[in-house]
Parts: structure tokens; sequence; C-alpha cells
């Protein structure tokens, strides 16, 4: 059964439509568009023609990127840039083999005013459930970003 509905099943319709359908800010054909203004704003000018860089066997990868994780979910309403690059950096954490896009979003982090406090408060809170090894990964990135930033 496809996640989403498992998900209608734990959350009241209403709630549901809400936070997949509703909160999305905008058009499919402005995805794109909208996703390199969100790199801008969440990473700086280096993002600027992510969509292209790199080989051209993995431009279809980097596209797709800009469009649809930045493009769709980041543009979302719901959270501010900030809520969601704590929540991204959370996710990444949690995986675990993830250390370089860890590093980039903990940069992205610190750039938006989540600083390197906050960030290891947030492990330290997570350790029960995502276990001393990842957080101790993570705060090894934690550490080598922010000592790299001043």
């Amino acid at each position: 059964m496809p996640f989403s509905y498992r998900r209608i099943r734990f959350l009241p319709i209403k709630e549901f439509l809400f936070l997949w359908l509703v909160k999305k800010n905008t058009k499919n054909q402005t995805c794109l568009e909208a996703g390199e203004e969100a790199q801008f704003a969440i990473f700086g000018d280096q993002m600027k023609g992510f969509a292209t860089k790199g080989e051209p066997d993995v431009h279809h990868i980097n596209k797709w990127l800009v469009d649809n994780c930045f493009g769709d979910y980041y543009t979302r309403s719901s959270l501010d840039y900030a809520e969601r690059e704590l929540l991204t950096f959370c996710y990444l954490y949690s995986q675990g083999g993830c250390e370089p896009q860890l590093k980039g979003h903990i940069a992205a982090n610190l750039y938006l005013g989540n600083d390197k406090t906050l960030l290891i408060a947030v492990i330290s809170a997570c350790i029960p459930y995502i276990g001393y090894p990842r957080t101790l990964n993570a705060l090894s990135c934690i550490n080598e970003v922010a000592n790299a930033q001043q």
C-alpha cells in the first residue's frame, strides 16, 4: 500500500489534505525557478545553475533535486527555511551514511541562523532514538563545518 494511503488512515482526511495539497505554493511549470530561488536563499549564490552542473549524465538528477525537493517541498509555506533545514538536518542525521549531505545542510543551518548550540541540542535530544554512533558522527560533522566557518 502506498505511503500516502497508509498516512490517510492515521490522519483525519482534512489534515492530510491541508498538509499535502493545500500548502503547495508553486505550479509544476514554476517549480524549477522556485527551487533555484530557494537554494540561493538557503545555500547562497554558489548554487546558481546547479541543475546543469556536473557531468551531463547526472544533470537529470540535479534538475530533479532543484525542481522537486527545493521547488516543491521547500517552497511550501508551512515551515520557514530555518525550520525546514533543521528538520532536514534531523532526517539526514538519523539516516546515517549521508555525511556529505549532512555537512551541506549543517552549513545551511548555520547560514540561516540555527547555531552550533542548537544543532548540538537537537542531536542530544535524539540520542535515545538514533543512538550514539550516528550522534557522534553528526557531532563530528557539526564541529568540522562550524570550525571551517570561523
